[in-house]
């Protein structure tokens, strides 16, 4: 079957320099961009439940910006003020910078990784092992406490934000060839704006190990598969994909 229309679970980029819009313009298909998932932030009254009084924390860790957003959120609608002495460690240089969103950045008290993981963010926890850290996370993250736990880096994993399907409304058309995903929340969020939903013809991508097992697991059948020795990148495999369906 020929594709014609494909649906990007992601947002739409910003510039005009993606290359899904080079495969758009190469192979004449249709490219969306709609999210299947959303985050949404914790309610001052369902993170008091958690019992975490972000007071008793000399330093947090970050590993994406929303979550230095609702860390301030919280903060602000539970009227915490948040010292001076706070230290923050990011697993990039990018959500450090994004900090200054909220408060003055200075180097001493602002750390980041080099490769954007909490193991590539360990020398600079573990030279600071004296604080008491606050992981914030969302309610679906990788569980990569091992390596704090192994480091006996003093810390409280914090959920302050989750999350949760992006419903598709009633009007709007879901006439797809080709779905791509990102993350097994991305199936779930199928399955559920799509209780009845039936593959057929219909072609599935996934980006990441546990995406494809999620497909799998939903009963469902992976026609792209990335990363791959062949296509690093899921732009790479869908040009693989619809090179070998369209001849071009």
């Amino acid at each position: 079957m020929k594709v014609k229309k494909i649906l990007v679970s992601q947002p739409r980029p910003t510039g005009d320099k993606s290359p899904y819009f080079d495969i758009a313009r190469k192979y004449g298909v249709e490219i969306d961009f709609r999210p299947f998932i959303k985050v949404e932030g914790l309610t001052a009254k369902e993170f008091r439940q958690s019992k975490v009084n972000i007071l008793d924390y000399s330093a947090v860790i970050f590993t994406a910006r929303g979550a230095v957003d609702h860390f301030f959120r919280l903060s602000e609608e539970m009227r915490v003020n948040i010292p001076d002495t706070m230290k923050y460690f990011c697993t990039t240089e990018a959500i450090a910078l994004y900090l200054q969103k909220y408060i003055v950045y200075r180097k001493r008290k602002i750390f980041f990784g080099p490769n954007g993981t909490l193991p590539g963010l360990m020398p600079q926890l573990a030279r600071h092992n004296k604080e008491k850290y606050l992981y914030v996370v969302s309610d679906v993250h990788k569980d990569d406490a091992e390596e704090l736990d192994r480091n006996n880096i003093k810390y409280t994993k914090s959920v302050m934000y989750r999350t949760v399907p992006n419903f598709f409304g009633e009007d709007e058309a879901f006439d797809y060839d080709l779905l791509l995903f990102f993350s097994p929340a991305g199936i779930d969020s199928l399955k559920k704006n799509f209780p009845e939903f039936e593959q057929g013809d219909i072609c599935i991508g996934t980006f990441g190990k546990n995406t494809a097992q999620a497909v799998k697991d939903a009963g469902l059948r992976l026609d792209i598969e990335a990363p791959s020795p062949s296509a690093p990148s899921m732009t790479a495999a869908l040009e693989l994909f619809l090179r070998e369906n369209h001849g071009a």
